[in-house]
């Protein structure tokens, strides 16, 4: 065997089991990150088109559209601003919240009970807090991923003419996570399909999307459902990514508790999502 030779074989050795092991308990939520990403290169184009051709399909419609008609005589209630310059962020965000609600729905329940591929990666030595993580790391790659192109578009439209605009791309990234975080541990306590993710879709992530400012300032609607807004990870980001894209006046203060509200939704969400996670594995 020529020197070349043993040298590759030596490169392909594998690591013994305790170095192996040893990696596996430091780096195991990027090694099932890595899992997952890879699962979602074999469906990348449509991510791709999903990041373009909405945003491309949304803004034509609202801002050659619909904004055509708004701005003639309604520029004063959105704060001096297109139509289009208005919607944009809102709709930045809720991309980010729609993916959100499939990303970490089906595939959940995909990995407990239909194909059931998280118990594969629990019987190394990677923990049941470590494929959550993984998880949620390569979603989080996907909204900051989707949210960028998005970004691209929404600029090429001249829809963000502030020089902050890019932090929106943060900003829906952590909406996103804000609202899939808590419906991630829902979907882990789920055992029986009986269509709860279709009720989710329809009664909380659709009332979320209308009600939430993104259409219309939340001042304008109805006290009736205004309250929607105020719970709504959409809300809080859209005033946020607002803020960012084209200096919206809101108050330090109220911006502070957009960022607050989010934040603390994402660690919750953690939090009962690590939970659930390790009582599903343990039983």
């Amino acid at each position: 065997m020529s020197r070349a030779e043993t040298t590759a074989t030596t490169a392909l050795r594998a690591h013994s089991p305790e170095v192996s092991a040893a990696r596996a308990r430091r780096w195991g939520s990027l090694y099932f990150a890595e899992h997952v990403l890879r699962v979602m290169k074999s469906y990348g184009w449509t991510i791709i088109m999903y990041g373009v051709g909405q945003p491309v399909a949304y803004l034509f419609a609202m801002g050659v559209g619909l904004a055509s008609l708004v701005d003639t005589s309604s520029t004063p209630i959105f704060g001096g601003v297109s139509y289009l310059v208005f919607i944009a962020p809102a709709l930045l965000v809720s991309a980010a919240v729609m993916t959100a609600a499939s990303e970490l729905t089906f595939p959940i329940m995909d990995g407990f009970k239909w194909r059931r591929v998280f118990y594969g990666p629990h019987a190394s030595p990677l923990t049941p807090e470590q494929i959550a993580l993984g998880q949620i790391i390569a979603v989080t790659v996907r909204f900051l991923l989707q949210s960028a192109i998005y970004f691209a578009v929404v600029a090429l439209f001249g829809a963000s003419p502030s020089g902050w605009g890019w932090v929106s791309i943060l900003v829906a990234t952590l909406a996103g996570l804000a609202f899939g975080l808590p419906l991630m541990a829902y979907a882990a306590s789920i055992k029986q399909d009986k269509g709860q993710f279709a009720m989710v879709m329809r009664f909380i992530v659709m009332p979320l999307f209308l009600f939430s400012g993104t259409f219309f300032p939340l001042d304008t609607l109805p006290l009736a459902v205004r309250w929607i807004g105020w719970i709504s990870p959409i809300w809080h980001g859209t005033e946020l990514g607002r803020v960012f894209s084209y200096g919206y006046p809101e108050a330090p203060l109220l911006t502070i508790a957009h960022v607050v509200f989010l934040l603390a939704l994402t660690v919750l969400g953690w939090g009962l999502t690590k939970r659930q996670f390790i009582r599903r594995m343990a039983g």
